[in-house]
C-alpha cells in the first residue's frame, strides 16, 4: 500500500491545489471570526446587524459551513470586526511540486 502525506486536510480532500488553497484561506478566516465572535460575546442577532447580514448567515458561519462563504465575504467580515487579515505566500514543498508536474504531464 502506498502511503501519502499531506500538508493539510484540504490538500487531501480537494481535487486541485487551487481548491485546497482557497479552502485553507476560508477556513482560517472562519475560525478567526468564530473566535472573535465568542470573545466579544455577541449574540448572533447583534453580529448579524454589525456585519449587515441575517442571523441565519451568522449561524452558518458559527457552524462552519465553509462552502457558503467566499473569501471576499469573509475578508469583509473580518475587517468589519477590526481584524487585519493578511496573505502569506510560501513556496510549496518539493515533493508536492514534483507530483503535480507528473500529474500534468
Amino acid at each position: 500500500m502506498n502511503e501519502q502525506r499531506f500538508d493539510s486536510v484540504w490538500d487531501a480532500i480537494e481535487d486541485t491545489p487551487q481548491q485546497a488553497a482557497s479552502m485553507r484561506v476560508r477556513s482560517e478566516l472562519m475560525m478567526a471570526l468564530q473566535k472573535w465572535l465568542k470573545a466579544e460575546g455577541l449574540t448572533q442577532a447583534s453580529a448579524a446587524s454589525l456585519f449587515g447580514v441575517t442571523q441565519p448567515r451568522i449561524s452558518d458561519l458559527m457552524r462552519g459551513r465553509i462552502n457558503l462563504f467566499s473569501t471576499d465575504t469573509l475578508i469583509d467580515m473580518a475587517a468589519t470586526a477590526g481584524l487585519s487579515p493578511s496573505v502569506t505566500i510560501k513556496r510549496q514543498k518539493a515533493a508536492h511540486k514534483s507530483s503535480q508536474l507528473a500529474t500534468a504531464a
